[in-house]
């Protein structure tokens, strides 16, 4: 696993945000950071934490695609949060009612090379507008190291078993996610989070101008 400070002004607040397969912090610089400082996970190759978080007044967990799941695994690792949540994931990441189906994860990595050319991006977003955004400000990674990553998580996914005990408090869900059907979203979350949609694919973030507005949207947007 790698980090990444997006924003460290020693400002009394701090997000930490587990990011999805594949990313790095490129196409989040865009976000306002407010009065946050945001520490950002990626690459989950390995799954320790591999900083110690300093201490601040208030802590606030944003998570997205497999981040979702990576951050669960971790929660004892992590500090005390006022607010947690999860956007387009679950903690199932492989399953074919409450996460990705199989097939599709399956498909995913046996045409990891060529799908991570481009075709994989454009499945992140509704509209092409999104995607001609995400080409201004694209991923740095490397696809052969991305590939990696996949065939790791896979392996650990598969031999791993995971029980959900209440954790998050929002799931943001995006209605039109070619990624992790939001069909399967709704099941995984009903009775485990307060759910908000968004009429957004996979990569919502282009719906928020900063940080501080994924953290409002809990109250204002409320499905």
């Amino acid at each position: 696993m790698q980090y990444s400070w997006l924003n460290k002004q020693n400002n009394k607040k701090l997000i930490i945000f587990f990011c999805g397969w594949s990313f790095d912090g490129n196409p989040f610089k865009r976000l306002d950071c407010g009065s946050f400082d945001v520490l950002m996970f990626y690459d989950y190759k390995t799954h320790e934490i591999p900083v110690e978080i300093p201490s601040y007044e208030e802590y606030y967990l944003v998570t997205w695609s497999m981040g979702v799941y990576i951050a669960y695994l971790l929660r004892d690792m992590l500090p005390d949060f006022k607010l947690k949540i999860a956007i387009n994931g679950t903690p199932f990441p492989i399953d074919d009612k409450l996460g990705i189906p199989q097939r599709s994860f399956d498909l995913t990595l046996k045409h990891v090379y060529t799908g991570l050319q481009g075709k994989f991006q454009r499945n992140l977003f509704k509209e092409d507008a999104d995607y001609e955004k995400y080409l201004q400000n694209p991923v740095k990674r490397e696809i052969p190291e991305q590939a990696q990553e996949l065939s790791a998580l896979k392996d650990y996914i598969s031999n791993a078993e995971i029980s959900y005990e209440n954790f998050y408090d929002y799931a943001i869900i995006g209605s039109a996610d070619k990624i992790v059907p939001a069909r399967s979203q709704l099941n995984c979350w009903e009775g485990r989070a307060e759910v908000i949609l968004l009429d957004s694919g996979h990569f919502p973030f282009y719906s928020f101008d900063g940080w501080d507005d994924i953290l409002k949207c809990t109250q204002t947007r409320k499905q």
